[in-house]
């Protein structure tokens, strides 16, 4: 696959295929396919299944018609993170060329005990395996297998986000020696969005709020690999009346009780806009009326500096 290069705005769709939609995910895809079709770019569908086991086919296959019954249409894909293992194996031996590449033996358990407050969603390294001797990492192969980590530098990345405005992060301090692959051979998600993004011409990575801190250290990796980093623009959070993050497990904002709740899709469409402040009236819609009601301005305009929006069922 190429990348992009006209100056056409390309975004994706990223679901992981680990269960059925929710609101928090139709949010987030929602206002991505509003960014496309308002500047009249490309929507681009990828199944991020990286984890295996939780990957079913039935979720995928839900997923697909979850989105064609919103009117979430794409107009690329659908690829898979199963299928391009090779693109990240080649790009982890590019970055084993230009930057520290370790091994890393330590445990959740380690991890855990030594968590410190972050910005984001993951902890930061402490850096416990950075500089292990070449005895040290033998020993500790005979015991488990590693992952692979990167180190980074006391570097302070910025970009602007479109939805968030500037922003500034210090990849050590703030964002810490992430793993590129797995202790099980799998390749971490930082890694495979990376290549994902680069490969596939995404010029505007939409997503959620919780993945800001995400961003820094992509861009990083990106320069390394010899990639321009895409825009951004990280959409509030759907979040519950205690400000936690939707989830799976909200079965009030599950796309089967939205539909008992508001009757059909454009309907769920519809308390979604209203929510975001994209729809004067909690009335259904579908997202091509909704796209009638606005430009790329009065989109930005409604979310602009917000991190999170209550979920009223």
């Amino acid at each position: 696959m190429q990348s992009q290069e006209s100056n056409q705005i390309v975004v994706r769709f990223a679901p992981s295929p680990s269960g059925r939609m929710h609101a928090g995910n139709i949010a987030s895809a929602l206002i991505t396919w509003l960014f496309a079709r308002l500047s009249n770019g490309k929507v681009i569908l990828r199944i991020e299944d990286l984890d295996r086991s939780r990957s079913k086919q039935e979720h995928i296959d839900n997923i697909l018609l979850d989105f064609e019954k919103l009117g979430l249409t794409w107009d690329e894909g659908p690829y898979f993170q199963s299928s391009n293992q090779e693109a990240y194996s080649e790009a982890l031996e590019v970055l084993r060329e230009s930057a520290h590449i370790y091994p890393c033996f330590c445990t959740r358990a380690d991890l855990a005990a030594a968590r410190a407050p972050h910005e984001g969603e993951y902890a930061i390294y402490p850096g416990t395996c950075r500089h292990l001797s070449e005895e040290q990492i033998s020993t500790a192969s005979a015991r488990r297998n590693p992952s692979y980590r990167i180190e980074v530098p006391s570097e302070t990345i910025f970009f602007d986000d479109i939805l968030q405005g500037s922003q500034g992060f210090t990849l050590d301090a703030q964002c810490g020696d992430a793993i590129l692959r797995r202790s099980d051979g799998g390749f971490s998600y930082q890694l495979a969005v990376s290549v994902d993004d680069a490969l596939q011409g995404i010029s505007l990575v939409s997503r959620g709020y919780d993945l800001l801190a995400s961003t820094p250290l992509q861009m990083y990796l990106l320069k390394l690999l010899g990639y321009e980093a895409p825009n951004y623009a990280h959409i509030p959070l759907l979040v519950s009346q205690e400000g936690i993050r939707l989830s799976k497990r909200n079965k009030d904002a599950s796309i089967d009780q939205m539909l008992v709740s508001y009757h059909s899709f454009d309907g769920i469409i519809g308390h979604i806009a209203y929510l975001y402040g994209l729809s004067d009236a909690d009335r259904p819609i579908s997202p091509d009326g909704l796209s009638k009601l606005h430009n790329i301005e009065t989109l930005i305009n409604s979310l602009w500096k917000q991190d999170k929006i209550i979920w009223r069922p």
